[in-house]
């Protein structure tokens, strides 16, 4: 089962900057298929159908573990989507078209369908599919498979990154060029031990350093990408059996938290009066605070 927090991985700027069209490639990141949901439904499946976990616990709890960090990236990804579309509109009467800024936006599903929020699609619009899952049941060809799948997902990433310099967009990506990079090199190792074949000779793929990306660089100073969280308060420790040794990149020691990494708060997100969200004016609120109060017998 899983815990959750009011919390998110990292800060993201919140400018006055609104990019519909950054928002539309950030999307990719999120429901395309190389995207955050991919990675997390593949490691959530095959961590669901894992076979032999007891006699193959580190390799189960190196999934495990994984796809606990992987929601809090979908999680994240999506608040880069939002800050990005924050003050696209602003409030009109609906005679004096509030949305027509946004009519020729590469994107209007977050327009019409939604309130400006992130949605599950690639940048094209296309909805994300559970075809994007695979979940062989063989161990060795599942590690395989998800080192490919971290390395497409960083050249994704990169090529956003590239796309668009908005701060909430390249503050989200850089980060997790970073965690995708630590993943990629966990499936490696994973693999070596599994086969005896030394992939990490393989990375990075693509070959361009993280340290080339401003907004990646500042976390690898801190050694992010050598830190690989259980996601859990005492399960999971056997991770430790893979996560080892020394980064391939830059020779730094890796090692295993037990435990999350420290969040920072979810970022309010202000009224859409012209997408009628929340759609509770201030008479409506003052009478659902009433009622709560009421029915918690809470006393002025």
């Amino acid at each position: 089962m899983f815990k959750r927090m009011d919390e998110i991985m990292i800060e993201i700027p919140d400018v006055e900057k609104p990019d519909p069209n950054a928002a539309a490639a950030v999307q990719e990141l999120l429901g395309g298929k190389f995207g955050e949901m991919s990675t997390l439904n593949n490691y959530l499946y095959q961590s669901f159908n894992f076979r032999s976990k007891d006699k193959l616990k580190p390799f189960y709890d190196l999934v495990m573990s994984i796809t606990a960090e992987e929601l809090g990236h979908v999680e994240l990804v999506s608040h880069a989507v939002n800050k990005c579309l924050r003050g696209s509109t602003a409030y009109k009467q609906p005679d004096a078209t509030p949305l027509d800024a946004v009519k020729d936006a590469r994107l209007s599903y977050h327009f019409l369908a939604g309130a400006q929020g992130a949605m599950p699609f690639d940048s094209m619009g296309n909805p994300w599919t559970g075809a994007n899952v695979f979940n062989s049941g063989n161990l060795v060809e599942d590690l395989l498979h998800n080192f490919f799948l971290e390395c497409g997902a960083r050249t994704h990433k990169m090529k956003v990154y590239e796309m668009t310099d908005h701060p909430a967009a390249r503050a989200v990506v850089g980060f997790l060029l970073v965690r995708g990079g630590v993943h990629v090199v966990a499936y490696a190792k994973a693999l070596e031990i599994a086969t005896g074949v030394n992939v990490t000779k393989l990375v990075p793929i693509p070959s361009l350093s993280n340290k080339s990306f401003t907004e990646a660089a500042k976390y690898e100073e801190k050694g992010v990408h050598t830190k690989l969280y259980t996601w859990s308060d005492k399960d999971f420790s056997s991770i430790d059996q893979i996560w080892k040794g020394t980064h391939p990149e830059d020779g730094l020691p890796l090692e295993v938290i037990q435990g999350v990494p420290e969040g920072v708060p979810i970022p309010e997100a202000p009224e859409s009066k012209e997408e009628f969200a929340p759609g509770i004016s201030a008479e409506e609120f003052k009478e659902i605070a009433k009622r709560l109060k009421m029915a918690g017998n809470i006393k002025d």
